[in-house]
């Protein structure tokens, strides 16, 4: 079973926690990059693979999101 299978079967309230706990790990994701892109001895392996995994937060977010808030064609 997959993230977002998982995700399909769970209630509101559970996911709108684990939207702001997604949001969150995003955010300290940022700013871990940040941090690593300042300093003077670089790590590129180490700030790939934290942007990949970011942008898998993301997709995981913007799925809730989606779910939550769905588009209503008018």
């Amino acid at each position: 079973m997959n993230a977002y299978s998982e995700l399909a079967m769970k209630s509101d309230d559970v996911l709108r926690v684990e939207l702001e706990q997604f949001r969150r790990q995003h955010r300290d994701l940022d700013e871990a990059i940040h941090a690593l892109e300042e300093r003077s001895v670089r790590d590129p392996l180490t700030v790939k693979r934290l942007k990949q995994q970011k942008l898998r937060l993301k997709d995981r977010i913007a799925y809730i999101e989606d779910r939550l808030l769905p588009d209503i064609i008018a």
